[in-house]
């Protein structure tokens, strides 16, 4: 997918595979007060941080799109108001169809190409959204990645193995889940686990706690985007001074 990505072009196509059968340990709000505290006293500076923001846009979602597709764009805001972010824009749906835009710094542009976007039938890819995830962070750096569902049809155990390499690389996935399907809920929850981020509920009542945590993990890339840049300045340094 990152070898096609722009504001247009489908990405390759996605896997398939089996369904979950055991239940992870659950998420809390405490497990989102824990990061936002981790972030609090963070004042991001110098290069921009990277948040992917991930829908699926598959056919089941269709019943509660428009309501969905506000609430997004008002996640996309508070990204935004942070300040120092680029934010790309992934989807997937119908018949292997995955597209990412390039990376933008302008919400209004973003919530342009994804008032573009409409539901289509198809299965969940949400493996493909984890490796490209692991793609984009070889590239540059990715602190986040936030995906919005109501479904997984897929196999879990590559699910979580995806999920454990973007764990190892300190990208953390915030998974929110739209309805109630306990399938969904039990491998959002695991994906949140094993990258170190938090599952929460999409939903109109929920948007407080949404765009507190979108504020925190965009403060949070910018943060590691500071870092990075501060380690490799070090390291180009040291290799100068040898």
């Amino acid at each position: 997918m990152a070898d096609h990505r722009s504001d247009q072009k489908p990405a390759p196509a996605g896997t398939q595979g089996k369904q979950p059968g055991s239940t992870p340990a659950a998420s809390s709000r405490a497990d989102i007060d824990s990061f936002l505290n981790q972030v609090k006293a963070l004042r991001p500076a110098g290069p921009r941080g990277r948040l992917i923001f991930a829908l699926d846009a598959t056919m089941s979602r269709q019943p509660t799109w428009d309501q969905a597709c506000s609430l997004q764009a008002e996640m996309f805001r508070e990204a935004a108001a942070v300040g120092g972010l680029d934010i790309q824009l992934v989807y997937y749906r119908g018949f292997g169809e995955c597209r990412a835009s390039s990376w933008i710094g302008d919400s209004d542009r973003l919530g342009a190409l994804m008032s573009g976007i409409d539901c289509r039938g198809g299965q969940t890819q949400i493996a493909r959204i984890l490796a490209h995830a692991l793609r984009e962070n070889e590239t540059g750096k990715v602190a986040v990645l936030v995906f919005v569902g109501d479904a997984m049809e897929e196999s879990l155990d590559e699910l979580c193995s995806r999920a454990g390499e973007l764990g190892l690389r300190n990208v953390k996935a915030f998974m929110f889940q739209e309805g109630q399907d306990p399938i969904c809920e039990q491998a959002f929850r695991e994906i949140a686990r094993l990258t170190g981020g938090a599952f929460c509920r999409f939903a109109p009542g929920a948007a407080h706690e949404l765009a507190e945590l979108l504020r925190a993990a965009a403060a949070y890339a910018a943060w590691r985007a500071y870092c990075s840049s501060r380690s490799q300045s070090a390291w180009s340094r040291r290799c100068k001074a040898d």
